[in-house]
């Protein structure tokens, strides 16, 4: 890689993977690659703010492939194994799949992952499969198509996402999960029907509190469904048992039914939050990282990439980042100074 042969052996000893304030290491990587959306769900993108009039960001201003390369080469010597390309929606991004080859080939990457809405998976699934795409999760709230419409305002057509989810395992994709965002009074009565659905199919649902990512969404405790809850309605249709996490920073809780049905998984970052082991940092389309979801503000990395910076110079700033990491935003949500904490809207630097 350019300019590492050549970094001094002061630099190198710091290539140990580095740990935050709170002893936390990073692992994970979530790579924005496109700050427009085909939904616009009122958690995430509302249509009152993002509609037809909202200036999105102009193409040369977001990271190109090769500026997202080097970048990923850096966060690997710094410990990141597992990549997950976002959005907005991701698959709006043309030549995704070019992105996804590059990534591939970096020896360090173990894992490449994709969350999407679903709606333009069908025609991509095959080549995503071949680019060397692990796995994908589709972001889905309802099989009713009323309450669908409502979660994702009035965007997008069911049918078409299933259609995706269909051709994805067509294509020899596997762990395709399905993300439900659950939202009290919206979706909660349509949740049952959404796991009777993917039983047996080997697809994983997982249900994720309704949260206070940004700050259009109008969050209110009042609307968070606990997980401890939805499990036992769960529980009282199909009997679970708990189990193991697959790996140390799993963010979801694991149960599989009893009749050998499948795998199902809850995301609780309200209700029982995982900052303690949390490993994971962002890149937005625009090239600023960020150490946590509910970030108020990032590093920003394009100006010195697209200027004159050595590797051991963007090397250094990323590490310097997450060694002065203290994000624990879910852990201190209820304390007065969470109440003005003003948070980067979650479609610009993903989920």
């Amino acid at each position: 890689m350019k300019n590492l042969d050549a970094l001094p052996e002061t630099l190198r000893t710091k290539l140990v993977p580095p740990m935050d304030m709170l002893g936390r290491q990073l692992h994970d990587l979530r790579i924005s690659v496109m700050d427009r959306c085909n939904f616009r769900c009122p958690y995430c993108m509302p249509e009152a703010k993002y509609g037809k009039d909202f200036a999105f960001l102009p193409t040369a201003e977001r990271l190109d492939f090769a500026e997202i390369v080097r970048l990923t080469k850096l966060a690997a010597l710094l410990g990141v194994r597992k990549l997950r390309i976002t959005g907005g929606e991701p698959l709006l991004r043309p030549n995704l799949t070019e992105l996804i080859s590059e990534l591939r080939a970096i020896e360090a990457i173990e894992d490449i992952a994709i969350t999407t809405n679903g709606v333009l998976l069908a025609q991509h699934a095959p080549a995503l499969m071949a680019a060397g795409l692990n796995r994908v999760t589709v972001s889905l709230d309802s099989l009713d198509p009323a309450v669908f419409s409502v979660m994702n305002g009035g965007r997008g057509e069911l049918d078409r996402v299933l259609t995706g989810i269909r051709a994805a395992g067509a294509a020899g994709l596997t762990n395709i999960k399905v993300n439900t965002v659950v939202q009290r009074g919206v979706n909660d009565h349509t949740l049952l029907d959404m796991l009777d659905y993917f039983r047996g199919t080997g697809i994983i649902v997982r249900f994720i509190e309704f949260m206070d990512v940004g700050n259009l969404n109008h969050w209110s405790m009042a609307e968070v469904v606990p997980s401890k809850e939805l499990l036992q309605q769960i529980e009282q249709r199909w009997p679970m048992e708990a189990l193991p996490g697959n790996y140390k920073g799993e963010v979801a809780t694991r149960y599989r039914y009893r009749d050998g049905q499948g795998e199902i998984g809850f995301i609780s970052s309200v209700t029982a939050p995982f900052c303690g082991t949390c490993s994971r940092a962002r890149i937005s389309s625009d090239g600023a990282l960020y150490t946590c979801l509910f970030a108020e503000s990032g590093m920003d990395l394009k100006t010195p990439l697209r200027g004159d910076a050595s590797d051991e110079q963007l090397l250094d700033m990323m590490r310097n980042a997450w060694l002065q990491r203290t994000d624990r935003y879910s852990e201190e949500r209820a304390t007065p100074q969470a109440q003005h904490h003003k948070k980067i809207e979650m479609y610009f630097i993903g989920g």
